[in-house]
């Protein structure tokens, strides 16, 4: 059974920074594409980095691009997001989300069957 499981979450002033951890169990981490996303009320889903975990490249989302960085560390299968100058804008519940299959747009939540259960970050002006 395939399990994501964030934490890392909390409050921070603006300027600060937060480091997100996604601990995954029960797929094969190394061949996986993974992605963090976050949410606010009455708003969809949004992408925010991508990264595949056999090697490849990352991507971000524009408006966190420079801030932000998604990395991993296989041998312990957790994805981690970076997250530094947080502004409240940035305030969400962030959710991490894994998939074995290729194709699709990372930034697309349809493109992922796996989901964790969410961290909440809240940032102050």
């Amino acid at each position: 059974q395939v399990q994501l499981v964030e934490s890392g979450g909390g409050s921070v002033q603006a300027g600060g920074s937060l480091r997100l951890s996604c601990a995954a169990s029960g797929l094969p981490y190394s061949m996986y594409f993974m992605g963090w996303f976050r949410q606010t009320p009455g708003k969809e889903r949004e992408g925010v980095a991508g990264i595949y975990t056999g090697g490849g490249g990352t991507s971000y989302a524009d408006s966190v691009k420079g801030r932000f960085t998604i990395s991993q560390d296989n041998a312990k299968s957790t994805l981690y997001l970076q997250m530094n100058s947080l502004k409240p804008e940035d305030t969400a519940m962030y959710y991490c989300a894994g998939d074995y299959r290729y194709g699709g747009s990372w930034y697309l939540p349809s493109r992922y069957r796996y989901w964790g259960q969410g961290t909440q970050v809240t940032v102050s002006s």
